[in-house]
């Protein structure tokens, strides 16, 4: 498992010490051993890599990660470039398509929002293939807890999507009047039309970003091909 080593450091390392993360690291160790899990090890802390604590500007929380060989690479919602646009990344792009006039890319690589301050989280960061939730339990949740308290101590403005209930549990740790929170139902073909579409967080998180003082988003995926 590949260590975080950026500024997320300093506000983490309290939590490599608790009995719940020692066992946490060795149930993975294991699993990893075992089994055939997903992301591949070294893409495990990538939302953390790729989005420094000092940059993070969006927080987009997500469940645990995709379960079919190749997607997951370490951001919620994101798949590598060569994978299928998964369905509820399908309607994130048709929201951006209608909200801002995006358009529909051929990949579903968010690594671009991670570089610009979009922290891409999943609560549960590794699942065993072809099997949802199967990591959920398992320390995990504690562990993505804390980065959300320590975003939430961050003393400038940040935004909050928080999509579906899973996410939206997390609004009673964040409590900073400098952060703005959207709410909206899950992205997923499930619950996208009873409110996820047309509910506005990407035009509202930029609008808010740039009242105070801060770079907007660049939302647009490019193609590839």
């Amino acid at each position: 498992m590949a260590a975080i080593s950026n500024d997320w450091l300093a506000p983490l390392e309290p939590e490599f010490k608790k009995p719940y993360y020692a066992k946490l690291y060795q149930t993975i160790r294991e699993e990893y051993g075992s089994r055939k899990i997903f992301p591949s090890a070294d893409d495990i802390f990538n939302a953390f890599d790729f989005t420094p604590y000092g940059k993070v500007k969006v927080v987009i929380l997500g469940q645990d990660p995709y379960h079919n060989d190749g997607q997951a690479h370490g951001l919620c919602f994101s798949v590598k470039p060569e994978v299928d646009i998964p369905p509820s990344l399908v309607n994130i792009y048709q929201e951006l398509h209608d909200e801002l006039g995006c358009y529909i890319p051929d990949n579903g690589y968010l690594k671009k929002w991670a570089d610009q301050g979009v922290l891409l989280l999943n609560t549960v960061l590794t699942v065993r293939a072809h099997s949802a939730n199967s990591h959920r339990g398992i320390g995990w949740e504690e562990f993505t807890d804390a980065a959300i308290r320590a975003v939430n101590e961050i003393d400038r403005p940040v935004v909050y999507m928080l999509w579906g209930r899973p996410a939206q549990s997390k609004k009673s740790m964040l409590n900073n009047p400098k952060h703005l929170i959207l709410e909206a139902p899950h992205p997923s073909p499930l619950s996208a039309y009873r409110g996820f579409f047309g509910c506005g967080h990407f035009s509202a998180a930029n609008d808010f970003l740039v009242q105070n003082g801060l770079e907007p988003i660049d939302w647009q995926i490019e193609n590839i091909k």
